[in-house]
């Protein structure tokens, strides 16, 4: 079984009609041994995901609020991703994904690999700046209507 957040404890509890008082003491419990650690979760998350998936903060963040952590916690834990840690994904993202644009139009190009990174949360500045840093090593001069 993965980690859970309190909140999918919570309501994998209420889905087999656990009563919310019943329900409620065994979470405090759990929280008191340490069994459920939402800060701990989330910061292990952030870590695995931007790692392993290459997602940036907005995205992170996202994930979390859907997995019922609440606003500060994921504030805190996705504040501890670096920026530069963030560009430098980023850009290995995008040189990942070259090579399979490679003969295409620039602004196809552009446009694939900005939608890839955007769907991995990255802000459109960032993803421009670093589609722009990738493709000029390779010699490619893409117009500046995409900033």
């Amino acid at each position: 079984m993965a980690p859970k957040t309190r909140a999918q404890l919570a309501e994998a509890l209420r889905k087999r009609d656990v009563p919310d008082e019943a329900a409620e003491t065994v979470l405090d419990r759990f929280s008191e041994l340490g069994l459920i650690n939402d800060e701990a979760f989330a910061e292990a998350w952030v870590d695995s995901r931007h790692h392993g998936r290459g997602l940036a903060k907005r995205a992170l963040a996202a994930e979390l609020r859907h997995r019922g952590v609440d606003s500060e916690t994921v504030n805190e834990a996705v504040d501890r991703l670096d920026p530069d840690q963030e560009l430098e994904t980023a850009r290995r993202l995008v040189e990942r994904k070259l090579s399979s644009t490679r003969g295409l139009d620039p602004q196809v190009r552009t446009r694939r690999l900005a939608g890839m990174l955007a769907r991995k949360g990255y802000a459109p500045g960032l993803a421009f700046r670093v589609i722009r840093e990738v493709l000029e090593t390779e010699g490619v001069e893409i117009e500046d209507d995409f900033s």
